[in-house]
């Protein structure tokens, strides 16, 4: 039957087999070329989006700090009736600014609370 010894090999005899019992199969896919393409394409934006949401669970957020600063220019006028208006008006102003700016920062004071409240409570809800 087999007078190559070659083929009295064990491993090649398996092998020798195995070709010629699978080759009796007819195989048919299961799905087109083209439907697994476009199945695999529609995955993509899921793929992408779950990318994403574990890339914002773990990035930092870093908030921009605002800084205000009041320039202080000299005010010259001929007049010294204007003089007096002028610096009057530039004192009223810094005034207001003084004010604007410790109302600016009461305002970030109870952004900041609001934010940590929420932070708290998501907390509490993965907990329960």
């Amino acid at each position: 039957m087999l007078t190559n010894v070659y083929w009295l090999n064990k491993r090649n005899f398996k092998i020798k087999f195995m070709l010629k019992y699978l080759s009796s199969f007819n195989y048919w896919m299961a799905y087109s070329e083209t439907r697994i393409v476009i199945g695999g394409l529609a995955h993509v934006p899921v793929l992408i989006f779950i990318a994403n949401l574990i890339k914002g669970k773990f990035l930092i957020k870093t908030e921009e700090v605002k800084d205000t600063e009041v320039n202080e220019e000299p005010i010259t006028i001929i007049e010294l009736k204007d003089k007096e208006v002028q610096e009057g008006k530039a004192e009223a102003i810094k005034k207001l600014s003084n004010k604007l700016d410790i109302i600016e920062q009461n305002a970030d004071d109870v952004y900041e609370k609001v934010k940590k409240k929420k932070k708290d409570k998501r907390k509490k809800k993965k907990k329960n």
